[in-house]
């Protein structure tokens, strides 16, 4: 089929497109519905939600590690199970529950943010999870034929 390199090479594209996606994806939902929330649900509390280098670069850090997870865990798990549309759909709520879930769970639980931020976070993120899945099966559905759960 196609050698290890073209394989390589077509994984560090599924790399590089989730990282734009998923950048933009988590950019847009932090300042459009999840700074706002967190002002409205801390009113005159400035240091809330900031915004400066220190923060932004350490959101650069986060960043890079949900890309590299994310289409790493996207990439095995489709290549095993195939890249048809109901592995889309569990591989993406999977790792969005386990990752994202934890994440404002925890939150939510140090009194950080509140429950109701969940019932808008979790299915942004979802949404965000479903497309770079996707990104990573129409990459990787040129390397093979889509397998089937049936032979595991």
């Amino acid at each position: 089929m196609f050698s290890e390199h073209i394989r390589r090479r077509l994984f560090l594209s599924a790399l590089l497109a989730n990282f734009v996606w998923i950048n933009l994806s988590e950019i847009a939902r932090y300042f459009w519905v999840i700074r706002p929330m967190l002002h409205d649900a801390f009113p005159g509390q400035s240091h809330i939600a900031p915004m400066d280098w220190s923060i932004f670069a350490l959101w650069g850090i986060w960043d890079i590690v949900l890309v590299v997870g994310a289409t790493g865990f996207f990439w095995l798990w489709l290549e095993r199970f195939g890249t048809h549309w109901q592995q889309i759909f569990v591989a993406s709520l999977g790792f969005t529950i386990t990752i994202f879930g934890l994440i404002w769970l925890g939150i939510a639980n140090m009194g950080l943010a509140p429950y109701s931020l969940l019932f808008a976070a979790l299915p942004m993120a979802w949404i965000e999870q479903l497309v770079a899945c996707y990104i990573v099966a129409m990459i990787q559905h040129r390397t093979h034929a889509p397998s089937s759960i049936r032979s595991i």
